[in-house]
């Protein structure tokens, strides 16, 4: 199956607005957000779920070429840091979003907010269990499931929480003007 032109294009710019949210820090006085998950979620939710899974997958594959686009740099060792398992984790959120609403009939935030929180899911279980697995089985140190928990969920579910419900708003507005545009993955009543 070929894919358009407009559509690679989509695909090629949440990719690249994914990498960018990787280095967009917003400061708070605990834990800074990053808007790489909130791209991640947008991306499943306006291109979904193949479109999703192709433009975080060209993310990943960028990333993992030796362009420098991941939060810590990039080449095909990153598959060593501990944060890879996140990087895992937001293939699988933007194809399971996409999955989730992109037939849903009625675009709204209490149907909406549920996919963002399973693609959310996603993120972590990959990302903490491979935190897990990559401290103790690569590094060699002892980390208890606790302390990958706290390592990796806790400091930043709050922001990512908020990241959540922001794009289920705002996918109440979007999605029906892409359709108007004559462009959503997502099949809604008007």
């Amino acid at each position: 199956m070929r894919i358009k032109t407009r559509d690679m294009i989509l695909i090629s710019m949440f990719a690249a607005l994914t990498a960018i949210g990787a280095f967009i820090k917003i400061p708070t006085p605990i834990v800074p957000f990053t808007l790489q998950f909130l791209f991640c979620a947008y991306s499943g939710m306006f291109l979904g779920a193949r479109y999703g899974l192709y433009s975080q997958l060209l993310y990943v594959g960028i990333g993992l070429a030796g362009i420098p686009i991941f939060a810590s740099g990039g080449g095909p060792t990153y598959v060593l840091q501990p944060t890879f398992g996140y990087l895992i984790g937001f293939i699988l959120c933007a194809t399971l979003i996409g999955k989730l609403t992109e037939n849903m009939k009625e675009v709204s935030f209490k149907r909406v907010f549920p996919s963002v929180l399973a693609g959310l899911a996603m993120v972590y279980i990959f990302g903490v269990s491979y935190l897990y697995m990559i401290v103790n089985l690569y590094f060699g140190k002892a980390m208890s499931v606790n302390a990958a928990i706290a390592a990796g969920f806790l400091p930043y579910i709050t922001s990512d929480l908020i990241l959540s419900a922001f794009v289920a708003a705002t996918a109440v507005y979007v999605v029906p003007a892409l359709r108007r545009a004559g462009y959503s993955k997502i099949k809604c009543k008007q």
